[in-house]
């Protein structure tokens, strides 16, 4: 991948208007970003939208993606459809793109030439079906990250670790402090993100894709995966006092040094910059655990739903520009924490952290997003049992593996 040519102060606003409508129209944006850093992220969006003449109305959904798709599902089936909803990429949309419920962006993708600007070229390959376009995948986000706390390891008395067994070592004098060693949220997909990255930092990137990708029971049910079970046990015993719920409120633990750690992706980095904490002085991050150093694809795409609305139809063309305008990829992607997915920007005022991202993508070191591989059934699936497996215990890591190894056995 190949960052670079576009500095964020060249005049890029000009193609911001290109096909901006006549008349003001209002549309109605449904996405799943509350928190501090998501919000600031999300109004520049907004903002970017209104000053085509036009109004964002934001229909954020609090709880995360797990609470927020079946209601955006909900709305665009039952006929109360939403001009765009975000999803992640991946195959999220796939059914609601099947049933024909959601605009065709090929004419429009065809005229920005998004082919030959969106990299990697699998985010735009995610949006299509049958040939044709049906979203904008607007940035590219990667849960292969461990968030450290300097000043929780100074405290402990321990340098900060350089990896995850350097981590798993240093616990103990976390906890002999009264710090936490690892943040973890309650909700689902914070436990089943946790594990997934593990996967590919423990037992390597080919194990990883020959269990998502090729869903290969064997291998799932081998030694290197129980190696990864046996690193998941050693994750929930860290995490036992994460007595929170929502990922940012596990990142604020790390952000105030009531905990030593989180494994989260890279939008926690919006949380550490509304706090005012700086990459390398105040927090130090880990891709791939320190161990292995890979970006996973994953990340955010918005969808159209059909609208019976002319006016509103135009102006949600003009959103979808707006979205993959250079000057508006920078602004957002910077406070989201994320990385642009136009191959043509250069982030001049990235943070160490995302220098660190935009160095192994452009070495090519990257895995496709579990989201893309995966059916939102198989999903939920891994959801149930890492969520039992983190608050269970006497749930052994024998055990949850050969439960891992059925779900991978039945999986599409």
């Amino acid at each position: 991948m190949r960052y670079g040519l576009y500095r964020a102060a060249l005049t890029a606003g000009a193609a911001l208007f290109a096909i901006a409508p006549a008349s003001a129209t209002d549309l109605e944006v449904t996405h799943w970003w509350t928190s501090g850093g998501e919000a600031a992220a999300v109004a520049e969006f907004a903002k970017a939208f209104d000053a085509t003449g036009n109004k964002w109305v934001d229909g954020a959904i609090a709880g995360g993606g797990n609470t927020a798709r079946p209601v955006m599902v909900s709305r665009i089936t039952g006929g109360d459809p939403m001009a765009a909803t975000q999803f992640n990429h991946g195959r999220q949309a796939e059914e609601l793109v099947e049933a024909g419920l959601m605009r065709d962006l090929t004419d429009l993708a065809t005229k920005e030439k998004w082919a030959e600007i969106v990299r990697p070229k699998s985010l735009l390959d995610g949006c299509t079906l049958d040939g044709k376009i049906y979203c904008a995948p607007i940035n590219i986000h990667s849960w292969q990250w461990l968030w450290l706390s300097n000043a929780a390891f100074e405290k402990a008395g321990v340098p900060v670790p350089k990896n995850w067994d350097e981590f798993v070592a240093a616990a103990p004098a976390l906890e002999k402090v009264g710090i936490i060693p690892l943040a973890v949220g309650g909700q689902p997909w914070q436990n089943s993100g946790a594990f997934n990255v593990l996967i590919p930092a423990i037992a390597g990137k080919e194990v990883f894709l020959k269990v998502y990708q090729d869903k290969d029971a064997t291998v799932a049910a081998g030694p290197e995966i129980a190696k990864v079970f046996k690193a998941a046990d050693d994750a929930r015993k860290m995490a036992a006092k994460s007595n929170i719920q929502d990922w940012n409120q596990a990142t604020n633990l790390v952000i105030t040094g009531q905990a030593g750690g989180q494994i989260m992706g890279d939008w926690a980095q919006g949380e550490f910059q509304v706090a005012g904490q700086v990459a390398g002085k105040d927090y130090t991050c880990l891709p791939g655990l320190g161990v292995n150093e890979l970006i996973s694809t994953d990340g955010d795409a918005f969808y159209f739903p059909k609208l019976d609305d002319e006016e509103k139809s135009k102006a949600q063309e003009v959103l979808a520009s707006t979205m993959l305008n250079p000057q508006v990829q920078v602004a957002f992607n910077l406070k989201k924490g994320s990385v642009p997915v136009r191959g043509d920007v250069d982030l001049a005022a990235a943070n160490d952290c995302m220098k660190k991202g935009l160095d192994i993508l452009a070495k090519g070191n990257v895995i496709p997003a579990v989201n893309q591989l995966n059916t939102e059934d198989t999903n939920n699936q891994l959801n149930d049992l890492f969520v039992e497996f983190f608050k269970t215990p006497s749930l052994t890591p024998e055990e949850a593996q050969k439960r891992y190894v059925a779900i991978i056995e039945a999986a599409d």
